[in-house]
């Protein structure tokens, strides 16, 4: 079969799907023997049994699917109180028997004629995010947290195509962690950029990011990058966010053995740059994949810090759900092996709606204009597919 042709055979063959960036082009993973929808009482027995299934050495000895961010922070003993929104399942796990890979240019003739109507409705209004960053700004100065993250959402009625938005985002706005689950009643398209977990053997890694900068024609990498080390708000950010990440590692891996290997650079993507860096260790002996979910998730970078503090003081204020906005999409192999991301710069499609979520950091020095105005950047690559 052409490949040209392999994505709309996919398509039209209506079978679930999922597609995951690879380091030479794109994962798909179809023909499904097994969906597993998690909730608070099944969870912490799927990730346990997920490495005691027999190995038949195929590349599809794995679960691959996605952790919303309630169910985690449920794992993590962080009580939500119930919220408004989409009601969507917590988390979804699939067992694929089928792997294909793919280019990275991914072609796709759209058939279906994609419908959204009107503009996008936000949750918070400029005048709504300025009281909630002043609350957490006094929360800041009584020591209660030392960064925290804002979350806006973006909504309206829409149906669409996933797999057209999804090749029409990755020629756009590649990202290092792009994904999409398209099944029979959902979808999910994301260019996540942040990777949270790679563990291979005994050696586990996160690149966390924290540091935002426009693009302009008369801004590159190098110019960014200066920009970022002499800004004292974003290199405080991000050293906190580094700081918590590591410490987050110590608790499972071998003392001494936590290293950050990549220190501070900048990625460049289709409207911004970020500030990145990358952290690794040697896990201990006998660390359990449940050990590893329950230390390193939900995010920090995309929460704030200390984290269990700042989760408590997110989950007070927000009244709506985030659904899978901070979760995590990734795979779990039967070996022990993971690969997790941050689900950012996502669209969630459920239900005749889309729905866009991102979120913008609060320091002691941030100001709310430009925290504001900076999550309808890191928005705007998604809702541009729309037009």
């Amino acid at each position: 079969m052409k490949k040209d042709n392999y994505l709309n055979k996919i398509a039209e063959s209506k079978k679930p799907f999922i597609i995951y960036k690879s380091n030479k082009g794109f994962d798909l993973f179809t023909d499904f023997s097994k969906k597993i929808i998690l909730s608070n009482r099944n969870i912490e027995n799927f990730i346990n049994n997920s490495t005691k299934k027999k190995l038949k050495n195929k590349e599809t000895d794995l679960y691959i699917g996605f952790f919303g961010y309630e169910i985690l922070n449920n794992l993590i003993d962080v009580k939500i109180k119930k919220q408004k929104g989409l009601k969507f399942p917590k988390g979804i796990f699939y067992k694929p028997e089928t792997k294909k890979k793919l280019s990275n240019k991914l072609n796709y003739k759209p058939t279906d004629n994609s419908k959204s109507k009107g503009i996008f409705n936000i949750n918070l209004n400029k005048v709504s995010y300025k009281n909630i960053f002043n609350k957490f700004k006094k929360k800041i100065k009584l020591g209660e947290t030392y960064q925290i993250k804002i979350c806006t959402k973006y909504r309206k009625n829409s149906h669409i195509d996933a797999l057209d938005f999804f090749c029409r985002l990755t020629k756009s706005n590649m990202a290092p962690e792009a994904f999409m689950i398209n099944d029979k009643d959902y979808s999910i398209i994301s260019c996540s950029p942040e990777n949270l977990i790679t563990k291979t053997k005994n050696i586990i890694s996160t690149k966390p990011i924290a540091g935002t900068l426009k693009k302009t024609k008369k801004l590159n990498k190098s110019k960014a990058l200066i920009f970022f080390k002499k800004n004292i708000k974003e290199t405080k950010e991000h050293n906190m966010i580094v700081d918590m990440e590591r410490s987050d590692l110590s608790k499972i891996c071998k003392p001494g053995s936590v290293k950050i290997i990549k220190k501070k650079i900048v990625e460049e993507y289709k409207d911004l740059y970020h500030y990145v860096s990358q952290i690794a260790g040697k896990l201990k002996k006998n660390v359990s994949s449940l050990e590893i979910i329950k230390a390193m998730m939900p995010g920090g970078s995309v929460i704030g810090c200390p984290k269990i503090s700042t989760l408590n003081l997110l989950n007070k204020q927000e009244k709506e759900n985030r659904n899978i906005y901070t979760g995590s999409f990734g795979y779990l192999k039967f070996d022990g092996d993971m690969r997790f991301n941050i689900i950012i710069r996502s669209i969630l499609n459920y239900q005749n709606q889309s729905e866009i979520s991102v979120a913008s950091g609060v320091v002691i020095d941030s100001n709310a204009s430009h925290e504001f105005n900076e999550n309808y950047i890191k928005a705007k690559a998604l809702i541009d597919l729309y037009k």
